[in-house]
Parts: C-alpha cells; structure tokens; sequence
C-alpha cells in the first residue's frame, strides 16, 4: 500500500502540510476523506488551489472513499488527510487498516479541552481517538516535522 501518511488537521490543506509534510513524506497524491467538504464544491475548490500542480488532490466522503478503496488500490505515495477523528474512527470500524495516525491539529471551542498547544477535543472526540487507539492504530500529535511527536494516550492520561 501506498499510503505513507494519515493525518487529522482540521484545517486540512494549509502551509504546515503543503511546505513541510508533503514534502518530507514525498507525497504524489492527497486524498481528503470529510462529507462536509466533499458536498461543498466551493471549500473543495479552494482546497484544489492550495496544493501544488504536481500533487493530485482527491476529495472522498467517507461512503465513497470505502467503496473505492477495496477495488482501487492506492499506489501513488499518498496522504489521507482527515478533519475529524469521527472520520477516521468509522474507517477504522469498517475494517480500514491504519497503522499510524499523526493528529497536527484540533481548534479549541468553548466545547472542547485543551491537551496540547494545538489540540482540543470534545469527550466524544476522546473517546473515538481512545477507540480508535483500542484497535492498534499509533496516534501521535506532532504539528511539523521538526516538533518531537508526542504519543496521545500519554497526553490523554495527564
């Protein structure tokens, strides 16, 4: 499989991911799994502007995303980037293998707590991410390359 990087970054494509990651990663292609933005044909516009020509950007709602991956197989050098861990936890549940996740960043509302610098969830947030933990997926929070990834249950149990 070709899938090198999965991420939750609610701000999806922005400078960290387009100057840092896709470049450390050497990604050829980003795949976005979020209904929200895959219904809203002006974010998905303006997300197609934000990468750089030579990365293929997809825009999947998670049904879609599920129905295509078992008879397409990924073999560019790909990043899922993902907005919410709701999404990746129903695609750990289908029976998706995710192997490593990195979390760069959740923005803090006056629903969420603060764990880190840049991530802030909701209890129901937590529990997913703890799901999703549960069934052997290594989470780290880790903003850039150059920050020290820090594992989230270790930040969760503080």
């Amino acid at each position: 499989m070709a899938v090198e990087f999965c991420r939750i970054d609610d701000r999806l494509i922005h400078g960290q991911v387009v100057t840092t990651w896709l470049i450390i990663k050497q990604i050829e292609q980003v795949i976005i799994v979020d209904d929200a933005v895959a219904k809203d044909k002006i974010q998905s516009n303006v997300l197609k502007m934000s990468v750089p020509p030579n990365i293929k950007l997809h825009i999947f709602t998670t049904e879609k995303f599920l129905k295509i991956v078992p008879n397409n197989p990924v073999t560019r050098r790909t990043m899922l980037l993902f907005a919410s861990p709701f999404t990746v936890e129903e695609i750990v549940d289908s029976g998706y293998k995710i192997e490593k996740l990195n979390i760069g960043g959740i923005r803090g509302n006056d629903k969420r707590k603060q764990y880190t610098k840049a991530v802030f969830l909701t209890d129901y947030e937590k529990c997913a991410l703890e799901k999703i933990m549960d069934q052997g997926v290594d989470i780290e929070i880790q903003m850039v390359p150059t920050d020290g990834a820090v594992k989230l249950r270790e930040v969760l149990e503080k």
